[in-house]
């Protein structure tokens, strides 16, 4: 059966709005400019489900924002303002939307001399104001996840339960790693019962990880991790299991499978507010990297919500530390050896003043 995605609260809508009005009078920007439709729906409950047009909105420092879409009847319960613009001619769609919605949006900006903006706009089109870039600091900002963002993500790691039973469902010597792929992405979409705002990524048999291979049927004695990041409404769980493709894994998989856990339940002493990511990520390397001639080559895990990969970072690359109201996945693995190729598990987990409260419980079994 397929469910319905929860909406995001209004009255947290306009939370998280303030919160972004309070860093623009502390970095002296009148307001800020966001196109990209994740960032959208989360400041004011509106879902642009359509991939090929661009939305826009403006967040006034001084108060009140402007949504500017084509959608003549959007659910927009914390905008203030609503300015549709033209997509099309007889159906066919104008060669650059992005202009058309600068067209309608820059009116506004009029008197505002500097404004904040992502990745996604386009600023040679804003016309009037200064266009300050504040992607890095807005993932700080909105790192903290209200309630209900935790049950919009709590809602794809749902759907992603349904896509795992699937794959293990279908998974046998011969399948081809599309169809594995394909199978996941259909379940997942008939869960969320709508399209999906995010999909991906590794669904290689006897590799580490990587895009479904053309033609390329799994074999006996293979693993395959499968990382899929199931994103509805801008919102993305990130989690893997990794499967044996014949449902008999090896001595050395399941030694291998049961060490990695054991390391999971290890990191997950380390998931609370005050603690250095840097840290945690060289305690489970430690752990992992070397273990009876295997290797742990990649990060430990990272944040997650509107992107694939958020504040805070378990990397010691950044110098992060949890906070209450993270979102964060943890992704321990091993891999070489016998392994075919390696295993890798990954749970997501809400940060919380006493800890942590794990959102995903699929098994993490082999078979």
């Amino acid at each position: 059966m397929s469910g319905t995605p929860p909406t995001l609260d209004p009255t947290l809508c306009r939370a998280r709005q303030d919160r972004l009005r309070s860093y623009l009078a502390t970095n002296e920007l009148d307001g800020a400019v966001f196109f990209d439709r994740h960032y959208i729906h989360g400041l004011t409950g509106y879902w642009h489900g359509q991939p090929l047009t661009p939305v826009a909105l403006l967040v006034k420092g001084g108060g009140g924002n402007v949504l500017v879409t084509h959608d003549e009847s959007a659910q927009a319960p914390a905008a203030d303002e609503i300015a549709i613009y033209t997509t099309n001619d007889f159906c066919t769609l104008r060669p650059n939307l992005s202009a058309e919605v600068a067209g309608v949006l820059n009116p506004f900006l009029k008197g505002l001399k500097s404004v904040g903006t992502e990745q996604q706009v386009p600023a040679a089109l804003i016309d009037g104001p200064v266009c300050r870039d504040i992607s890095f600091d807005y993932q700080y900002l909105r790192r903290r996840k209200d309630a209900d963002e935790v049950a919009a993500l709590l809602f794809t790691v749902e759907c992603a339960d349904k896509a795992y039973a699937e794959a293990k469902q279908l998974l046998e010597p011969g399948v081809d790693e599309v169809e594995i792929m394909s199978a996941m992405l259909e379940t997942a979409t008939y869960a969320a019962g709508e399209f999906l705002s995010g999909w991906g990524q590794d669904f290689q048999a006897g590799a580490p990880g990587g895009f479904a291979r053309p033609r390329r049927a799994v074999e006996a004695g293979e693993l395959i991790p499968l990382d899929i990041g199931v994103g509805v409404r801008g919102y993305r769980c990130d989690l893997c299991r990794t499967f044996a493709v014949d449902g008999s894994p090896t001595e050395e998989q399941a030694a291998a499978q049961a060490r990695v856990v054991e390391v999971m339940k290890f990191g997950e002493s380390f998931l609370k507010p005050g603690q250095s990511c840097r840290a945690m990520f060289e305690a489970v390397k430690g752990e992992l990297d070397g273990w009876k001639g295997y290797s742990f080559f990649h990060h430990a895990g990272h944040g997650i919500g509107l992107d694939a990969h958020e504040v805070p970072r378990i990397n010691p690359a950044w110098d992060d530390s949890f906070e209450e109201g993270d979102v964060v996945a943890f992704e321990p693995g091993l891999y070489g050896g016998d392994l075919r190729a390696g295993i890798r598990l990954e749970n997501n987990y809400l940060i919380t003043a006493e800890g942590f409260r794990q959102l995903s419980h699929f098994p993490l079994d082999l078979a």
